[in-house]
């Protein structure tokens, strides 16, 4: 059993692979959070509960001074009522109160995990993978109920929480902040981290102490953002890669988001995270629900490595879905670097020819096939063929591509709009907008309105007719600008400040729609590269385009920083073309190579232009790549050296058997007179021996580990080597 109860003194103690989360319900019914951590054997841990009367922290029953809420550690707290740290969240009454009081009322046990409705989450594929616990809690003042889902994942150090709003009362209620998880610790001695950058350098790792108040993250953006994702990190101080504890929270959600860390005066720690409630209300009228996004915590005593391959295995076998959860990914040309908006079917034609020669496996086609659209000024909502670029149209160039014997993939951006298209000229009240004030645009477009029924119906219907059309076998879903103005000509007045969830859900309904009636399909997220880099997203799609920096530096720090979270196997990566067209870097073809295998491997270049030697060594990288990205895509993925940490990475792939492993080590510049070093291992079986592939080496997994590898001489800047490990006969 993975929760288990105990009646006597209503404690709960759920209990995933090696962790173990203890609450309990207090006798005047309060949910009271007791422990979170390396799991432990008994259930009795009432005696970690300490009451004590402290100045100015009210007592909300006068004849008993040593409760108060505002020192008792809760599972889902409220403001106003003695309890003055940030709450979980807050319902306003029609009298325009704000105070309410969730008490336990009954509670369930029930085998697997249910669905969210109308949202992603983690699954299972079979019952007896998860527990979840339903703690059913209620306000008797305004007839609200909440249910507290607690699921515990029998295989992982993981447990998702999510939370759902019922009105049983007989008026409205609004609510103004609804957080999907909140956990009290009884100290502060953590580090804070999260992930942070701006477009072209997404998820940088930040560290630090935590001091006395608040320190959080957060986007108003409508999106996840590329500037922060909706994760965090607390690390005991001495946590490392590879010792000390630490506890993870990553949202599954693409909107919206908060996640917060408050440290009180008396040293606790509160941690919450769930949808922003910055500009956000949502009306529940008599009878009506709101669920919560999902939460995924995962909790590991031997360091931030262990975390984030416990989120890796679980994102990429139970978040993920689909024909291509668990197949190879393809190795794939695209030509937006090689063509931008300047392309005919000949050039096109041309790219693909050159790609087959090189065994490539999948053309994509990027933006402007559609409309009239030269450039990035228009076109936007006119899903049909540009006939001036392809005079036969869309059938006949992925035909030809076909022929070839490769497959053929297809840039979208269904949820923008251009100013300049047949869609805005026939709807101009379908993109997001306030009335009386004018429209920003970025990259000279709008944002339809997702929250609008039929504003979803015609995108599913437009990208449907074109997937339909011909022969796809591959999406990128792109998304290149926030939203503002953020407001629907559908909704009521008292309804606006729902504008943007609703844009998320309508977002999910038609992912849903889509990626179901084509699972033959592999669909690649984007927006703007990694600005919405969520496993909200990873639902639907199972990979990613990390970044639109494809600079084999920059990529270093933007990789090593998203595999915190998210399996090598959700991130696009791919070689492009020097000078770089985003930083403006040479890095030699090597390493460029070097770095784009370690993720979803593809190229962004024109392969016509490559001198014949720069041909050999793609065919190479190709052929290569095609041989161990079963490794790379499906391996158990370990950090070795940090980019934020100074001049040089390193990570290593190695297989579920121990078998098989990958390193890739990277030298960023060059440095005279140089350190000999050696590089240690990782994850290796350590009885076992290794033969270093193409070499007579054999090392046992032992050395490898505990005494490591000679790193040669690498002359220059931007220096990469790679070492293939087999299990020696």
């Amino acid at each position: 059993m993975s929760i288990i109860y105990n009646e006597s003194n209503r404690i709960f103690h759920l209990q995933a692979k090696d962790t173990s989360y203890v609450l309990q319900v207090l006798e005047r019914g309060y949910v009271a959070h007791l422990y979170w951590g390396k799991k432990v054997k008994t259930s009795n841990l009432s005696h970690l509960l300490q009451f004590k009367e402290r100045a100015f922290s009210p007592n909300p029953y006068p004849y008993d001074l040593s409760l108060s809420l505002d020192t008792l550690p809760q599972e889902y707290p409220a403001y106003g009522n003695t309890d003055f740290r940030s709450p979980a969240y807050q319902i306003q009454l029609e009298n325009g109160s704000t105070i309410s009081d969730l008490r336990y009322k009954s509670h369930k046990i029930l085998k697997g995990k249910p669905q969210l409705k109308g949202l992603p989450a983690t699954y299972i594929e079979s019952e007896d993978e998860a527990e979840t616990l339903q703690l059913e809690l209620v306000d008797t003042v305004t007839g609200l109920e909440v249910i507290l889902s607690y699921t515990v994942y029998e295989q992982f150090n993981a447990i998702t929480r999510s939370v759902l709003f019922m009105n049983k009362g007989n008026q409205p209620l609004k609510i103004l902040r609804a957080l999907s998880m909140s956990v009290d610790f009884s100290d502060a001695n953590f580090d804070f981290m999260q992930l942070s950058g701006a477009w072209a350098r997404e998820r940088h790792i930040k560290r630090r102490p935590l001091v006395s108040g608040s320190q959080s993250v957060e986007s108003r953006r409508g999106t996840s953002s590329h500037q922060q994702n909706p994760f965090i990190a607390l690390l005991r101080r001495d946590t490392n890669e590879d010792y000390g504890e630490a506890y993870g929270f990553n949202l599954v959600y693409s909107g919206n988001f908060l996640a917060q860390a408050e440290v009180d005066q008396y040293d606790n720690t509160r941690v919450s995270i769930g949808i922003n409630p910055f500009d956000f209300t949502w009306i529940l009228g008599p009878g009506e629900e709101f669920q919560t996004p999902e939460v995924v915590l995962v909790y590991s005593d031997s360091g931030i490595g262990k975390m984030s391959r416990t989120y890796h295995k679980l994102y990429r076998t139970r978040l993920c879905r689909g024909q291509y959860r668990d197949r190879v990914r393809p190795i794939l040309i695209n030509n937006w670097e090689a063509t931008y908006f300047d392309f005919n079917a000949e050039k096109i034609e041309s790219i693909a020819k050159s790609a087959k020669e090189l065994g490539i496996e999948l053309f994509v086609l990027d933006d402007g096939w559609f409309g009239k659209r030269d450039r990035d000024n228009c076109s936007l909502g006119d899903w049909f063929v540009n006939r001036k670029k392809f005079p036969e149209g869309l059938e006949d160039i992925v035909k030809k591509v076909n022929d070839m014997g490769m497959q053929f993939g297809l840039w979208f951006e269904p949820e923008m709009i251009s100013a300049d298209s047949d869609l805005y000229r026939a709807h101009p009240d379908w993109c997001l907008h306030v009335p009386n004030r004018p429209c920003s645009e970025g990259r000279n477009q709008l944002v339809l309105d997702l929250s609008r029924k039929e504003v979803c119906d015609a995108i599913i219907k437009m990208v449907s007719d074109i997937l339909s059309s011909a022969p796809i076998t591959y999406v990128k879903w792109d998304m290149n600008r926030h939203l503002t103005e953020i407001g629907s000509a559908s909704l009521p007045a008292e309804k606006q400040r729902e504008t943007a969830h609703r844009y998320v859900l309508g977002l999910y309904r038609i992912m849903d729609e889509i990626t179901r009636a084509f699972p033959h399909i592999l669909f690649e997220s984007c927006s703007g590269g990694g600005g919405r880099f969520d496993p909200g997203i990873l639902y639907y799609m199972p990979q990613t385009w990390t970044s639109d920096n494809t600079d084999a530096v920059s990529r270093l720090y933007i990789q090593y920083g998203t595999s915190i979270v998210y399996p090598v196997s959700t991130m696009g990566a791919h070689v492009s073309a020097v000078p770089n067209h985003q930083v403006h870097r040479n890095t030699s073809l090597e390493m460029r190579g070097n770095v784009a295998m370690s993720g979803n491997f593809g190229y962004e270049l024109d392969l016509t232009k490559l001198t014949e030697e720069e041909k050999g060594i793609v065919k190479k990288q190709v052929a290569y790549y095609k041989d161990i990205r079963h490794l790379v895509q499906f391996g158990e993925f370990y950090r070795l050296i940090s980019p934020f940490e100074g001049n040089e990475a390193a990570w290593m792939f190695v297989s579920e058997d121990q078998t098989e492993a990958l390193v890739a080590y990277f030298n960023i510049l060059a440095q005279p007179n140089p350190p000999m070093k050696k590089l240690r291992l990782k994850g290796l079986n350590p009885v076992i021996n290794y033969r270093l592939m193409d070499t007579d080496k054999i090392y046992g997994g032992d050395e490898l580990m505990f005494i490591g590898l000679n790193i040669p001489e690498l002359k220059g800047d931007f220096q990469s080597v790679v070492w293939r490990f087999k299990i020696s006969d």
